[in-house]
């Protein structure tokens, strides 16, 4: 499929950067973007948050480059988005359905996958214009339309019974997560979680401090399932440490909301790394954009060790930063080339160690385990 991008430039954040992401964030979803179209307004055009020029001049490129596929930078409401459909005569989505669509793609554990489809379902149930009889199959052949009802009050209906089911299924999940979190509480287990921007090399620090082997790529969310092993660290004793999902700006609220009960290992950690690129040019925007989802979440008052990653990339040296009074500020690592680990293992150890966390449980462990539901 071949898309043209579009970005309206209101004068806020990095304008250049927003786009270059929304073109990765189009290639992870399998699409190839063609054109890009730029624009600049001081707010949205309530009726197709564009102006009716600027989406004629679209329409004119569609057709001449014969795309299928227009992908806007931004929210557009239900009324935008069937209003530009109709005038540009092909499919439009916006970011928050870009971002859906990669998690549908990505998802591979069974609470994933009920998480990203709890999700779409709300977003999509404020733009109800088409059938939604498919969701009778996946509900066993429920019951045909009742006397008196209109086809979009029955659409609405199947549509509020498969929500209420997936969050069903998803409070039982969470409560099997809840049962292991106070288990390892028992044991006092000191727990870590690697927070940070998507693509910043988390799932490939993940798998160098814990040999394991989960998916890692130069991509945006290549890690959906949160996954959890332990690691020794002398004695310290063994820590739990959890590789969770990369944060983006504008990160689609019924995201935040659906994906809660991954999270919450995120809330309940001791300490959080924050890994950071170090080469990319907008790491300033996007560490405040992850400060920005924690707060949202919950978990804006856990420690954090800012893990500045990618320091091959960035010409940077290993070296583990300390503030005024000594204590870790910084770690300066490339987990790719395996530089600096020894001593964000250090930091980890030392920061359990000062804050007293020691596990009962001081034997290496043979097998790492995965936490995943």
């Amino acid at each position: 499929m071949r898309a043209a991008l579009v970005g309206v430039d209101f004068g806020e954040g990095d304008f250049s950067s927003s786009l270059e992401e929304l073109s990765l964030l189009v290639k992870s979803a399998g699409v190839i973007p063609v054109e890009t179209i730029r624009a600049k307004r001081s707010s949205p055009d309530a009726a197709m948050f564009i102006g009716s020029g600027k989406a004629d001049e679209i329409a004119l490129l569609l057709s001449q480059a014969h795309l299928d596929l227009v992908v806007f930078n931004h929210a557009l409401s239900p009324a935008q988005q069937r209003n530009l459909e109709k005038r540009l005569n092909v499919r439009v989505i916006d970011r928050t359905s870009l971002i859906l669509d990669i998690f549908a793609q990505r998802a591979q554990s069974h609470e994933g996958k009920v998480q990203v489809e709890l999700a779409q379902l709300q977003h999509l149930a404020t733009r109800l214009i088409r059938g939604w009889t498919h969701l009778e199959r996946q509900k066993g052949g429920i019951g045909l339309r009742g006397p008196g009802e209109t086809q979009l009050e029955t659409d609405r209906r199947l549509l509020g019974e498969r929500v209420k089911l997936l969050r069903s299924k998803l409070d039982k999940l969470q409560r099997q997560r809840e049962t292991q979190r106070r288990a390892r509480e028992r044991n006092h287990t000191f727990s870590i979680s690697l927070v940070g921007y998507t693509n910043a090399g988390k799932s490939t620090l993940f798998n160098v401090l814990t040999k394991a082997r989960t998916y890692a790529a130069d991509q945006l969310f290549a890690t959906l399932d949160t996954t959890s092993r332990r690691i020794y660290l002398g004695e310290v004793g063994n820590v739990v440490i959890s590789d969770t999902v990369g944060f983006i700006r504008e990160l689609p609220h019924q995201l935040v909301a659906a994906f809660r009960a991954t999270l919450e290992e995120t809330i309940h950690a001791d300490l959080l790394l924050h890994v950071v690129d170090a080469s990319s040019e907008v790491r300033i925007e996007q560490i405040e954009q992850v400060q920005t989802v924690l707060k949202e979440i919950g978990a804006d008052h856990i420690p954090q060790i800012l893990v500045w990653n990618k320091i091959d990339a960035a010409e940077l040296e290993p070296v583990l930063e300390r503030d005024e009074y000594g204590k870790i500020r910084r770690v300066f690592i490339s987990a790719q080339a395996g530089s600096g680990i020894d001593l964000l293992r250090q930091a980890i150890a030392e920061f359990a160690k000062a804050n007293s966390v020691i596990s009962l449980d001081n034997m290496p462990v043979r097998e790492s385990y995965d936490a995943r539901t």
